[in-house]
């Protein structure tokens, strides 16, 4: 499992380490590839609405919540990965991190 990287508020902010986080797209299973699992629903929505503390998922024990939610937003907020590539890979990884 890959483990979530220390992320600044700049990269939140301004984008520039989701090629860091996200795994390869072709590495990425299928089922994270189009709608209809549990993470990609929460990722899209995510993205889309917005997301309040409430709505976290409970981590792993192995994973630090907080800092995962930050690589997945900076994954979010970042310009360089095609929405799909983001949308996927931010699924995929949140599978691994939450619960």
């Amino acid at each position: 499992m890959q483990k979530p990287i220390e992320v600044t508020n700049l990269d939140i902010a301004f984008g520039g380490k989701a090629m860091k986080i996200l795994p390869a797209y072709s590495s990425i299973p299928g089922d994270f590839k189009r709608e209809g699992n549990k993470w990609n629903s929460f990722i899209s929505r995510w993205f889309f609405n917005g997301l309040s503390k409430s709505d976290w998922p409970k981590p792993k024990p192995e994973v630090s919540g907080k800092l995962a939610m930050l690589n997945i937003q900076a994954c979010l907020s970042d310009f360089e990965p095609k929405h799909e590539h983001k949308i996927a890979g931010a699924a995929y990884l949140a599978s691994q991190w939450f619960e």
